[in-house]
């Protein structure tokens, strides 16, 4: 039941090339940094991220977005990263836009063992009908787009229908957890987390304080260890603020 590895680059030894993550955090809230950091150290390429969004130029997921290896990435948001924008229209990067409750539940609905859902958000629209970019020519041409969703009406009312989603490994942070993998989030860094937690295969936790099992209140654990199969003491880990603003 001991769960704990000892090293961030132990942890993420065997993501392979071409690996699926789901990565928690919102901005830089909440990001599994210490792990991405030794992903990016151990160099695996072609990888597809799911993720709110793409880090920043120099930090989180940004870091191996501009290392070139993210091949594809399924978010919410894109801003606050030129090196993004770059490879997006220059048909290096295949980038999937989707609404940003429609990918929370996705994720959550993947964890869960659902594989679809109808959903109200998109109707109307390309994230339905389809033609979205995915990715470039690089000539100013779209070589890949989204394709047309089935839509079903409920009650005089049209849904659109989403899948859910599954990744190879899930990265995620925590401010504390247990030897069992139990998780408790703080405030607003749980955002995506407990989402990405469940919705992988492996699913990776690094932790800013481990405790010893029974030291957690059950009531307030917000993802049980069963959903968790390693964890990563990191008492150290960078916090970065997106926009700093002073006076």
């Amino acid at each position: 039941m001991d769960k704990v590895i000892p090293s961030p680059a132990l942890a993420v030894a065997d993501v392979p090339d071409g690996a699926s993550l789901a990565v928690g955090g919102f901005g830089l809230c909440g990001i599994p940094s210490a792990l991405i950091r030794a992903l990016l150290e151990a160099g695996p390429k072609d990888l597809e991220t799911v993720s709110n969004n793409c880090g920043v130029d120099d930090w989180g997921l940004g870091m191996l977005l501009r290392a070139g290896r993210i091949r594809r990435t399924t978010g919410s948001y894109v801003g606050e990263n030129k090196e993004f924008e770059r490879q997006f229209l220059s048909g290096e990067l295949e980038v999937e836009l989707v609404p940003q409750g429609t990918l929370a539940e996705r994720l959550r609905a993947g964890g869960a063992g659902i594989p679809a859902f109808y959903t109200p958000a998109g109707v109307g629209t390309q994230v339905a009908e389809g033609g979205l970019p995915w990715l470039y020519d690089g000539k100013g041409g779209v070589a890949l787009a989204s394709p047309p969703k089935e839509t079903r009406e409920f009650d005089g009312a049209a849904y659109v229908l989403e899948r859910g989603i599954v990744c190879d490994f899930a990265f995620v942070h925590a401010w504390k957890g247990d030897r069992h993998g139990n998780l408790v989030y703080r405030a607003s860094a749980a955002n995506f987390n407990p989402l990405c937690a469940t919705a992988g295969r492996v699913t990776i936790a690094e932790v800013e304080e481990l405790v010893e099992p029974g030291e957690l209140d059950p009531a307030q654990v917000h993802t049980p260890g069963i959903f968790v199969q390693r964890v990563v003491h990191a008492p150290e880990t960078e916090k970065r603020i997106e926009k700093r603003t002073v006076s």
